[in-house]
């Protein structure tokens, strides 16, 4: 770390120091000498992480390392601090695990983790983000076509997007019964409308002149629309597809709050809940997280790849 570097940030790590000692000293005059060396150790490993990501930040070059160094070490951080605080502190395991609780009970119950992953996020989530975008693709191009669908239309979208999950997944499950279709009909109704709003938005997108050069080249409606407006709405519809693509997940998973066969994310949490199992409860949300984080990365890096071209993608890499 360079000396301008540790100036710079010399007031967050002296802040830092400051409350670790406060609450050393607070933990001995409260508690006694073991919930100070809890405190102590949390302390320690904060400045650790701190300090390691302050050095690793200040490195010239290297900035794909750094990105991907810089949040790993974060996290780390954060989960050692996790795992001192519940053992130091004597948290209860059915309050909150320990992250090595967790990862013993993840590795012991593949099988299980797996079906559910199968059942809620590719039956489910995938099904569902599929149909509810195509669709969505499809009716903003006719809403485009003819003016008097986008006014009305958009209301009603903006009026069913707001509606709550938890009003309409139950009557989506009476509707579509208990298997992957009604999870798949949750996720159609929640994806829809942001991915219709988010094309049409997108297809408006063009300058006059561009359109008056399309004119120029005797270019119909859908010679211009795919030649120039479909290209100008990639961003938009990229903005659509990664909102989506986290509603789909969310939508999967609750909807199997309000009946599922047995299996499903949702199902597993609900039913874990009520054994006690928190170790499971938090295995399903970590391979929700996983799924969920590989799922928006996919499509950032298909938008990468699509819309090179825009000033939001120049930067990056850099």
């Amino acid at each position: 770390m360079t000396a301008r570097a540790l100036v710079s940030r010399a007031p967050l790590v002296a802040f830092q120091i400051a409350l670790g000692v406060a609450l050393v000293v607070k933990g001995l005059v409260s508690s006694g000498v073991g919930t100070a060396l809890v405190t102590l150790a949390l302390f320690a490993v904060w400045i650790g992480g701190t300090l390691l990501n302050s050095w690793l930040a200040a490195r010239p070059g290297a900035s794909r390392f750094k990105a991907f160094a810089i949040p790993l070490v974060f996290g780390l951080t954060l989960l050692a601090m996790w795992e001192i605080a519940v053992r130091g502190y004597g948290v209860s395991t059915v309050i909150l695990p320990p992250p090595s609780a967790i990862a013993v009970r993840f590795s012991h119950s593949l099988p299980i983790l797996w079906e559910d992953f199968v059942q809620t996020v590719i039956k489910g989530a995938l099904s569902g983000f599929v149909i509810g975008c195509v669709a969505a693709l499809v009716t903003a191009v006719v809403v485009d076509r003819f003016d008097f669908l986008r006014r009305g239309l958009l209301p009603v979208g903006n009026f069913v997007a707001a509606l709550p999950i938890i009003g309409i997944a139950p009557i989506l499950v009476m509707w579509f019964g208990f298997d992957w279709q009604s999870k798949a009909a949750v996720v159609v109704v929640m994806v829809f409308f942001p991915m219709l709003v988010n094309t049409v938005e997108g297809l408006h997108d063009t300058s006059a002149m561009q359109r008056d050069l399309m004119r120029t080249y005797a270019a119909g409606y859908w010679t211009t629309l795919f030649k120039l407006r479909l290209p100008a709405a990639m961003p938009f519809i990229f903005n659509g597809l990664k909102i989506a693509s986290t509603l789909a997940l969310i939508g999967a998973i609750v909807a199997e709050f309000f009946g599922s066969p047995v299996r499903g994310m949702g199902f597993r949490i609900s039913t874990s809940v009520g054994l006690l199992a928190l170790d499971l409860v938090w295995a399903e949300i970590v391979v929700a997280a996983i799924a969920g984080s590989a799922f928006y990365g996919a499509i950032a890096l298909l938008e990468k790849a699509v819309t090179f071209w825009h000033p939001s993608q120049r930067g990056h890499g850099h």
